[in-house]
């Protein structure tokens, strides 16, 4: 089998190209921007990414889940291309394009469930939370959402409202949205009700009856329970079998709507089209983006017909549902259905086999969980406090770089494993090799 010219580091990075391009960016840029490594990019191809220096990398975060079919590939740059030549731009809002229309269509026979679905396109995940902020208010001219303790949804005002990931995020911004409350999330491995018994006893579920609702805050006031299927920035977190429907069970009582959060975690990442459909659960609205359009930007919100009640102008967007976007995302849904959404399960269980191995070898591991290629490893101080180890993550990052993988944490102490889906098997086994080497020297 021909050797591979990736992960390969010809000079330590960040190189003299790559330290100019930092130099500018932190001369010029905002100063809100993260920036987690000094990774300067030149081009990718599949799961490789060439810094400007030379440098090869093993990309396992995928531009946070976003790069889905991988980089530069072939059926992806066609569409954009034949689109970019035809037209870039007219607005969707008020002008027609078959693009559009048959992405409309796609999403919403992709969504799950039976009832008939409508689809307002966005630039970004954001904007597509913010449209069914507005759209769930409309919808049932009730008021007050509920959201989840380490939940993420955006930094945009509503958005970030909903967001309960970190305080800084918030500070310094409010008075943000009114009427948002936040409860936990089924977050086994600390759960305040469960961490310790033998299986979910569903409290996480329970409190939002017994507590919110007869303390605080009437649930016939409550629109719409937004929830990540699996929590993103929050660490990666999988909740227990029978959580999903646990809530539609309880939004259903109190005619509550259900949204689900699939910005990350949809687009065929976790095996299926959309993690919900682990549970079979149909929620009232998805939104979704990130890998939709394999790095263009283009984000949905895909609602139940019955729920679509708002009128002509009532909500719009000048660049939502671009020509060209839509080509590309309309090019990743070949692609997701024709084969990666299945590569996902498949390299999936290799990749949560290999991690599970890792944490049988290294007692800083604390916790394993995922579905598909979303992966995420919790490291701790001590398995018996499991105190978080936020400094081992943060320095197995660090290092994986330098070595030429790509990696991001996630949560307070989490590392979040969540490749390209054009990943094989060679590239599974070789990620998780980097980092067992890397373990044994730091933890």
């Amino acid at each position: 089998m021909a050797a591979r010219d990736y992960p390969k580091i010809v000079v330590p990075p960040p190189g003299p190209r790559a330290q100019d391009v930092v130099a500018r960016d932190a001369e010029w840029t905002s100063t809100c921007y993260i920036k987690e490594y000094p990774l300067v990019v030149a081009r990718g191809s599949g799961v490789m990414v060439e810094d400007v220096d030379g440098n090869r990398y093993l990309d396992f975060m995928a531009g946070i889940a976003v790069s889905s079919t991988g980089y530069g590939h072939p059926k992806v740059v066609a569409a954009v291309k034949d689109a970019a030549d035809r037209f870039l731009h007219i607005c969707g809002s008020d002008f027609y394009y078959e693009g559009m229309a048959t992405l409309c269509e796609r999403l919403a026979k992709l969504a799950p469930g039976d009832s008939k679905k409508r689809v307002f396109l966005t630039n970004s995940g954001t904007e597509a939370v913010e449209a069914a902020i507005k759209l769930v208010r409309h919808s049932t001219r009730r008021t007050a959402i509920i959201a989840f303790r380490g939940a993420f949804h955006g930094r945009t005002t509503g958005a970030v409202s909903l967001t309960s990931s970190k305080a800084r995020q918030h500070a310094g911004f409010g008075p943000l949205l009114p009427d948002v409350h936040h409860v936990p999330f089924a977050y086994r491995y600390r759960c305040q009700f469960c961490a310790d018994e033998p299986a979910c006893n569903r409290g996480c579920v329970d409190v939002i009856e017994q507590e919110l609702f007869t303390r605080h805050l009437d649930p016939y006031d409550v629109a719409a329970i937004f929830v990540e299927p699996i929590q993103g920035e929050g660490g990666y977190i999988v909740p227990p079998q029978g959580y999903l429907p646990a809530l539609r069970v309880l939004c259903d009582r109190y005619g509550i709507l259900l949204v689900a959060d699939e910005v990350q975690c949809g687009v065929g990442r976790t095996g299926k089209m959309f993690a919900c459909e682990h549970e079979g659960v149909e929620p009232d609205i998805v939104v979704t983006a990130k890998g939709l359009g394999s790095g263009m930007p283009i984000g949905a919100m895909v609602a139940k017909e019955s729920i679509t009640t708002w009128t002509s102008g009532s909500h719009g967007s000048t660049f939502g549902g671009n020509p060209v976007c839509c080509a590309a995302a309309l090019a990743t849904l070949d692609l997701i259905e024709g084969g990666l959404m299945a590569n996902a399960a498949r390299m999936g269980e290799r990749l949560m086999t290999g991690a599970c191995r890792l944490m049988a070898k290294h007692d800083c591991i604390g916790d394993v969980r995922g579905r598909g290629l979303m992966v995420g490893m919790e490291f701790v101080r001590s398995r018996e406090t499991r105190e978080p180890a936020p400094e081992l993550v943060q320095e197995l990052v660090q290092r994986s770089f330098r070595q030429g993988l790509l990696l991001l944490g996630a949560g307070k102490s989490s590392l979040r494993l969540a490749p390209p889906l054009v990943i094989d098997d060679r590239d599974v086994d070789t990620a998780l090799g980097m980092i067992d080497a890397t373990l044994g020297e730091i933890a």
